[in-house]
């Protein structure tokens, strides 16, 4: 069930009336009601992967309680270490089990499946990388005393499960979204006002931008070796904004149906093609991950390394290979991941002048914005290349055709007028770019008629100029 379709919508009120028909001060009822809505939800993706997020909500609720009740130092750990080999292990069996067997198989020239080695076809289930995340990172919390857990367990089971963010995020922690389960949540109008507004303004981003856009580029990326170098070039720059209308698109339609509900989900986007440097592009970019990434692996492994650039540095490799490898099983992630890593810290490296310490962060900072964005932006569009690409090789060669400056001939059929709603995108959320979205709080600076002029205006364009339905991207990883 796509968050862009007609089924959500009719799911969507149906659970949006039940909910709040029950009473704000039956706010067991409202999780109940919550809980079978997010299972619904998920298992109409497969009903069969259910009994993973229960058998993993139910393993670190008890693992979490177990630590948290305990005061002996090598239990705590035991329990802990429990909670993380199962998420990882799940992870591995479901997600990367074929990537690693293919890749043993090719390093070892042993025969394939095809000739008898037998290879297990695993289906990925949705959102799995979410929601282990999610539950992974309540009982590292717990561990690090950080939070008390919980001893609800259908409080628990809807903070895992939550159905608005469940399958791509946004990743939440329990010390921010569990209490909002605990307490009384009461019906606020201008709340539903401002969900719908963003849920729109989600919509608008991937249906009118995200998905014209995938046209384009499905086309080019087909067949790379058919297009010159500006053909590429542009293909590869309107990937960058495919995806993040996507995602930051999925990630508005998330938090604006938390709101309809009264709950109050993480911003995931701030505008990351605004970024003077890599290094600020993965604070604008999936927040979310980033934190997740930097307080459980990054930190951790710096932690009593912080002043040492080399540490910092082969930690910093650790943690954005993961990252790639996070979003798929495919060494054009891992290349991805890698790309990232060698740009920051290139980034961060410390540079003495005199008495003065710098790095070329600093430098930049002191540069014209304009320049600055054509710097990261360069390099960002680079890595999203092999983001896109079904093969490292195939990225290699991509970027030797841009480099190359062939000749364009198609380059007519790339430019199309629907594409000209990125300026309009761009235009729209940097003027608004201190709001959390640009639609949010019209009520008081624009009259109703105009207010209701724009609500049809875009409603309208969905209608009439959205592009053939893709699925959410991130809903793969």
């Amino acid at each position: 069930m796509l968050f862009n379709s007609f089924d959500f919508g009719v799911f969507l009120i149906i659970v949006y009336l039940l909910y709040w028909s029950v009473g704000v001060s039956r706010r067991t009822a409202q999780n109940v009601i919550l809980l079978i809505a997010s299972y619904v939800f998920y298992g109409l993706w497969d009903w069969r992967f259910l009994s993973l997020i229960v058998a993993s909500s139910l393993i670190d609720f008890s693992a979490a309680k177990a630590i948290f009740n305990s005061n002996n130092g090598h239990k705590r750990k035991l329990f802990l270490w429990i909670s993380i080999l199962f998420n990882l292990g799940v992870l591995i069996v479901f997600k990367y089990y074929n990537f690693f067997v293919d890749s043993f198989t090719e390093l070892f020239s042993l025969p394939s499946s095809s000739e008898g080695f037998m290879i297990w076809d695993v289906i990925i289930p949705v959102g799995l990388s979410f929601y282990t995340f999610q539950t992974m990172s309540y009982t590292i919390d717990v561990y690090r005393k950080r939070i008390k857990a919980t001893n609800n367990l259908v409080e628990f089971l809807c903070f895992v499960s939550f159905f608005p963010q469940l399958v791509a995020g946004p990743i939440e922690r329990a010390g921010k979204l569990l209490p909002q389960f605990q307490k009384v949540r009461k019906f606020d109008v201008q709340n539903s006002k401002e969900g719908l507004r963003q849920i729109l303004w989600g919509l608008f981003k991937k249906m009118l931008v995200a998905d014209n856009v995938a046209v384009v580029v499905n086309a080019i990326y087909a067949s790379p070796e058919d297009y010159g170098s500006l053909s590429l070039l542009y293909a590869s720059a309107l990937f960058f904004f495919q995806i993040y209308c996507d995602f930051s698109g999925y990630s508005d339609i998330a938090i604006g149906t938390a709101k309809l509900f009264g709950f109050r989900l993480s911003k995931n986007f701030n505008i990351p093609y605004l970024s003077r440097t890599v290094s600020e592009f993965w604070q604008r970019w999936h927040i979310t991950l980033t934190k997740w990434f930097t307080d459980y692996v990054y930190g951790p492994l710096i932690k009593n390394s912080k002043r040492n650039y080399l540490i910092k540095t082969l930690a910093l490799f650790v943690t954005m290979t993961l990252i790639g490898l996070w979003h798929g099983a495919n060494w054009t992630f891992v290349a991805f991941g890698v790309f990232q890593a060698v740009t920051i810290s290139i980034e961060r490296i410390p540079i003495r002048y005199g008495n003065r310490q710098f790095s070329l962060i600093t430098y930049l900072s002191k540069i014209p914005l304009s320049l600055t964005i054509i710097y990261s932006f360069t390099l960002i569009m680079t890595s999203c290349i092999f983001f896109r690409s079904d093969s490292i090789g195939t990225a290699i060669a991509i970027i030797k055709r841009i480099l190359s400056f062939i000749p364009s001939e198609n380059f007519s059929f790339v430019i199309g007028m629907k594409i000209l709603i990125i300026p309009i995108l761009i235009i729209t959320e940097v003027s608004t770019r201190f709001k959390a979205y640009p639609l949010e709080g019209l009520e008081k600076k624009i009259a109703r008629p105009l207010r209701w002029l724009l609500y049809y205006t875009i409603i309208f364009a969905l209608i009439r100029y959205a592009g053939p339905k893709e699925q959410f991207i991130y809903f793969q990883f």
